[in-house]
């Protein structure tokens, strides 16, 4: 038995990325498919109930927890707390984190206004407005902590130990899209023209996996786990916002316009600061 339960021990030891993967999803889907069956597989926004949006949630940090005590005890969750701790890292670090997001998703916004007129419709009165701001930035911060509790908190670190930073942001970006599935399944082009399944795929996979890796890059600045949980709030807050002001009859490759200008946007950001690490790498390779 002893022998039995070390080498599954050192099993997931060698595979711990894989195995919080694996575990994040089964949580998360598994407790959708639990509560609301194969159907609820597709999640309708106000007709899902809230507690398969907590199902979901549960999955990154559940995992990360499970597979944090069973591989490192307490220490691995001394290690946690101190990540979470870690807050004065500089102002310019909480501008990255807070400002990238939303300004990107804004200007692009603001650009998709102007080339189509009535993409975005406005709020019946102030209170809509405010009320909508507030329960998107409510839903932006527990997403953000419960999230990056396992996505930064557990893989991140242990992906960089392997790979480099723009390898483990796409990794952990296609994995992140992914996840959201059962978030996004139910888009379709109300025109009829576009299939389904290009929808979604562009909506998970567009803007996600570049957003991740400048995550990653100020994780690796600044090992903070409390920012990465800010930097997830924004965009998700945002989002909600936004989705909330675009029109239902909006169809065809308009629909697109947004995931794709937020795409090629972050990757340009990608690029930027590929170019401005580089001469600090390639002088500390000099200097080992």
């Amino acid at each position: 038995m002893r022998t039995t339960q070390a080498g599954f021990s050192a099993f997931l030891r060698r595979h711990s990325v894989a195995a919080y993967y694996v575990l994040a999803f089964a949580i998360s889907w598994g407790g959708i498919l639990a509560l609301l069956g194969p159907a609820g597989m597709v999640m309708t926004g106000a007709t899902t109930p809230p507690a398969a949006g907590g199902a979901l949630l549960a999955g990154p940090a559940g995992a990360g927890m499970i597979l944090t005590a069973v591989l490192e005890g307490k220490a691995g969750f001394r290690e946690l707390a101190r990540r979470l701790r870690r807050w004065r890292v500089g102002g310019r670090w909480y501008a990255v984190a807070l400002l990238t997001g939303p300004l990107v998703m804004l200007a692009t916004a603001a650009a998709i206004s102007l080339a189509v007129p009535g993409f975005y419709g406005g709020f019946a009165s102030p209170g809509d407005l405010w009320s909508t701001v507030a329960g998107a930035l409510a839903v932006g911060v527990s997403v953000g902590i419960f999230e990056e509790l396992g996505w930064t908190g557990f893989a991140l670190p242990r992906l960089r130990r392997r790979h480099g930073m723009l390898s483990t942001g796409i990794l952990m970006g296609v994995l992140w899209g992914a996840w959201h599935f059962p978030m996004f399944a139910g888009s379709a082009d109300p025109s009829g023209v576009l299939p389904p399944a290009l929808i979604v795929a562009v909506f998970l996979f567009a803007w996600l996996p570049p957003y991740r890796v400048l995550m990653v890059w100020v994780y690796d600045r600044t090992g903070s786990l409390s920012l990465a949980m800010l930097m997830h709030a924004p965009i998700s807050a945002t989002t909600l916002v936004l989705s909330a002001m675009a029109s239902e009859a909006n169809g065809g490759v308009a629909i697109l316009f947004p995931v794709l200008g937020w795409g090629a946007a972050l990757w340009v950001i990608v690029g930027a600061v590929g170019l401005v690490q580089r001469p600090s790498t390639m002088a500390a390779v000099a200097s080992r």
